[in-house]
């Protein structure tokens, strides 16, 4: 897979999902534009029926596979910045926590996602959120600017997972901490699953093995890596998702190896510290 090629059509993919025009990666959604679909997957990892009732219509669209403002300990007064914001969703949440004092930059390469965050920021008057356009390779935000890095189920898409965690590194003030939640792998998926494009775009072959995973958040520099929560994600599961099905169809891949695939597939949520210098 060329890497341009794989940014393009993940950023084409995930501009349709902000027009509610195409299918996310989560358990059982088959359409991200679908309330319904989206209150249930979020509700399956970690979400409380009052956090996706607090925030605007629109801003969950069921992308995520765990809740890490719910492990963030934020504070009032914090400055927070979601990698991938997406629609808005998890910055909404932490801005409810920071308060008027604090301040939440949610950061997403997909100008569509963009656009319609900052819709909905407008829609609930959300006065501590901004939305800036930029990759998570290289953030829009100057060194030691905030206290706290979120994200969820967006690492696992990027091509160069190093680059991301030095750059969470890098925004971070000295006692600052990250939690992300995020596909990982137990074993290497089969090579029909990591060539596919289209299951880059499903956040199925970007995803690291674990080891490596918590190897790459140490490697950046950062202390206390702990593996907070860990779930199966059943490869199994996505049998109604289209980018599931266009991933088995391409590759005519056998039931075997779906089982293989799915059994190797887990959800994670992890945090990680900067410490003080």
């Amino acid at each position: 897979m060329k890497a341009h090629n794989i940014k393009k059509q993940v950023r084409e993919n995930y501009a349709k999902i902000a027009k509610d025009e195409a299918s996310c990666c989560q358990t059982g959604a088959a359409v991200c534009g679908d309330a319904n679909l989206a209150e249930s997957v979020s509700s399956k990892i970690g979400y409380s029926q009052e956090q996706m009732e607090s925030v605007p219509d629109g801003a969950n669209l069921g992308l995520g596979c765990g809740n890490p403002v719910a492990i963030a300990s934020l504070r009032e007064g914090e400055v927070v910045l979601d990698l991938g914001s997406g629609a808005g969703f998890d910055c909404f949440l932490a801005a409810r926590k920071v308060g008027e004092r604090g301040k939440v930059i949610g950061v997403d390469m997909t100008p569509e996602m963009v656009e319609k965050a900052r819709l909905n920021a407008e829609k609930g008057n959300y006065k501590n959120v901004e939305f800036r356009l930029g990759e998570i390779e290289n953030l829009p935000a100057a060194d030691n600017l905030v206290d706290a890095v979120i994200s969820n189920c967006v690492i696992n898409l990027s091509l160069d997972k190093s680059r991301v965690f030095q750059e969470a590194f890098r925004v971070l003030k000295p006692g600052g901490r990250m939690m992300v939640s995020d596909i990982v792998v137990s074993k290497t998926l089969p090579a029909s699953i990591r060539e596919s494009v289209a299951a880059y775009v499903g956040c199925l072959s970007g995803a690291m093995v674990k080891a490596e995973y918590l190897h790459t958040i140490e490697a950046a520099g950062f202390q206390d890596v702990k593996v907070i929560s860990e779930t199966a994600f059943p490869f199994v599961a996505l049998l109604n998702d289209p980018t599931a099905q266009a991933v088995i169809e391409a590759n005519n891949l056998s039931d075997e190896e779906v089982r293989e695939a799915g059994g190797s597939i887990i959800s994670i949520t992890v945090n990680a510290l900067k410490t003080e210098q």
